[in-house]
């Protein structure tokens, strides 16, 4: 056996890791690495864990990552959201202009799921020991030399680590001290959402129901549990925030003042307070560009998940990309000899394909308004929709390779 081989297997690239961020992708993260025998402490900065978050979809490429990370929890979360088996176009006045029968499970060996972004977050905290994670705990910075990371929290907390995970999503800290680029990119998407106990009667015969408007559209997902998550996104140069509760429901409904009641009837049943309002922000912009990162990590410090790759929410790839990440992550550090090697061979597997992910679900966006940035090379519209079909396939097809 040689040499390199016999230190990866009789010792851990790093015994200690701080994960900051206890969404899906720190979560998930944890539970890779915890999976090879690593220590893994989890800091998160809200001071509970509380139902919040919207409806996503997950994906083939994010729920194979996912088994591969926590065999059998792809099943415990098909129990918690929705099988998307059915789904519908409609017109703003309720029309039906187009049904599709999903082919995911087919094509792909996993079909398309919708859930709670809190029913997930559940089901992933829930496989781990809840003594590892700490919540109220706001990183506000941290300093990092050859042997580890010192990471500072709000209240003079530190904690020291090998090796620091920053995943704490798209206006991420770690991020910001590793390489300050300043705030992401308001890509002229403004989004409201909410997740309520609502059966909607559309539901009856789909999954998911999306309806276009002008320059604006609307998605209504079963997300499971006889929940119902809605959002809607709306092109705006310019963003401005309400300055109330109250004012943000009041906006919507002004907003879809046209469209019909079966769309309006699930803002009306959504208390004013549970309705999320906010600009879309990544780091690829329609016009003021922050280009993505070349690298992830510096030193004993890496990013993961929105922090590394901010997605526009068009293509559904934030939480997929994010669960490949913690996948690949967990393969580096068991394949590397040390962790240069392995936080190098993290972004040489992730960087390119995450790029062209982001970019492309930021054209997406800006196609949901009509505002087709590529017609402009010449290409024919039949030639865009084959590229579409083509790089769906390219994504959905990520199978990661289980190790016995």
């Amino acid at each position: 056996m040689n040499t390199n081989l016999t230190q990866k297997l009789s010792k851990h690239i790093v015994e200690k890791v701080a994960i900051v961020g206890a969404g899906p992708g720190g979560l998930a993260a944890a539970i890779a690495l915890r999976s090879q025998g690593i220590e893994v402490q989890v800091y998160e900065k809200a001071q509970e864990f509380r139902p919040a978050g919207t409806g996503l979809g997950l994906a083939p490429n994010g729920l194979h990552s996912l088994d591969a990370i926590a065999p059998g929890i792809v099943e415990t979360l098909k129990s918690s959201g929705c099988e998307v088996h059915h789904t519908v176009l409609k017109s703003i006045q309720g029309e039906t202009i187009r049904t599709n029968a999903t082919k995911y499970l087919e094509q792909y060996g996993q079909p398309l799921l919708t859930i709670w972004w809190y029913r997930l977050q559940q089901v992933l905290a829930s496989r781990l020991p809840s003594e590892i994670i700490h919540l109220n705990h706001r990183c506000i910075g941290f300093e990092q030399d050859a042997n580890g990371v010192e990471i500072h929290f709000d209240g003079e907390k530190s904690v020291y680590a090998d090796l620091l995970i920053g995943a704490d999503g798209v206006n991420s800290v770690i991020r910001e001290t590793l390489f300050g680029e300043g705030k992401p990119n308001y890509i002229g998407s403004m989004c409201w959402r909410a997740v309520i106990k609502y059966r909607h009667e559309l539901f009856n015969d789909y999954e998911l129901v999306f309806a276009k408007g002008n320059q604006q559209f609307m998605y209504l997902l079963n997300v499971g549990g006889g929940y119902t998550s809605w959002i809607s996104r709306k092109f705006s140069p310019e963003y401005s925030l309400s300055h109330s509760a109250d004012e943000v429901k009041s906006r919507i409904l002004h907003e879809l003042a046209d469209w019909d009641k079966s769309f309006r009837v699930v803002v009306e049943a959504t208390p004013a307070e549970e309705i999320w309002e906010g600009p879309i922000c990544v780091g690829v912009a329609r016009r003021r560009h922050r280009p993505p990162l070349t690298q992830w990590s510096q030193g004993r410090v890496t990013l993961l998940g929105d922090a590394a790759h901010p997605m526009a929410p068009a293509m559904g790839q934030g939480a997929n990309t994010t669960f490949e990440d913690a996948y690949q992550l967990r393969e580096c550090f068991s394949d590397s000899a040390n962790l240069q090697e392995a936080l190098t061979s993290y972004e040489q597997c992730r960087i390119e394909r995450t790029k062209l992910i982001q970019a492309r679900s930021a054209l997406g966006e800006m196609r949901y308004y009509d505002i087709n940035t590529v017609a402009s090379n010449g290409q024919t519209q039949e030639r865009q929709m084959s590229m579409n079909d083509d790089f769906h396939k390219w994504i959905y097809n990520f199978k990661p390779s289980v190790k016995s």
